[in-house]
């Protein structure tokens, strides 16, 4: 059996990486999601154990000193990190695993997975990111230039990534990510147990 398909989507805060995850998760069902653990505070409707772990900072640092995280970095002022046991245990029972992360993370786990396909979801424009951002109503407006200031130096980062979405129509892009994947299973680096079989005929 050929291990996983690790998949890594991450681009600017706003961008839309959260909602093209739930929407992959619901035409892909055989797609296994990370849940990351943070020290932010939930917003409204997320879940403990789905969309984060919640733990405090003491917590997380104690797991960054047992190697326990893929990834970590710490993010207008909040620890996130993606649990490392549970990616590679997925990984090795041959399912295919997404990562919704930021780029910091990304650029952390295309260190340690050159494997991965590593996909970098671009806004319309940075004027509609800010209207996304605004359109939450969970920053103050000191937040929201933060976030935006960092979003056109993240910019930069896209070509760090093997494949740039631009998520300009949710379902378009939803579509061209489901291409890159089916596409990726299917290179011929990742098939050595249906070669290997084939050889055995």
């Amino acid at each position: 059996m050929d291990n996983g398909l690790l998949v890594v989507i991450s681009g600017p805060s706003g961008a839309g990486k959260g909602t093209i995850c739930r929407r992959l998760r619901e035409v892909m069902r055989d797609l296994k999601v990370s849940v990351s653990a943070t020290t932010r505070k939930p917003r409204e409707g997320e879940k403990e154990g789905e969309s984060y772990f919640f733990i405090d900072e003491e917590e997380f640092v104690n797991r960054i000193n047992n190697d326990e995280f893929l990834e970590y970095a710490r993010v207008y002022g909040n620890y996130y990190g993606t649990p490392k046991e549970a990616v590679f245990k997925q990984l090795q029972d041959g399912n295919d695993i997404i990562l919704e992360i930021d780029i910091q993370g990304a650029l952390q786990v295309k260190k340690n997975c050159p494997r991965g396909v590593f996909i970098f979801i671009l806004p319309p424009s940075l004027k509609e990111l800010q209207n996304r951002i605004e359109g939450r109503g969970t920053d103050s407006k000191d937040a929201i230039l933060k976030r935006m200031q960092c979003a056109y130096d993240e910019l930069n980062y896209a070509f760090e990534y093997d494949y740039v979405v631009l998520n300009d129509q949710v379902d378009e892009a939803v579509e061209k990510i489901q291409c890159i994947i089916n596409a990726e299973k299917n290179r011929a680096i990742r098939k050595n147990a249906i070669i290997n079989k084939i050889r055995e005929v």
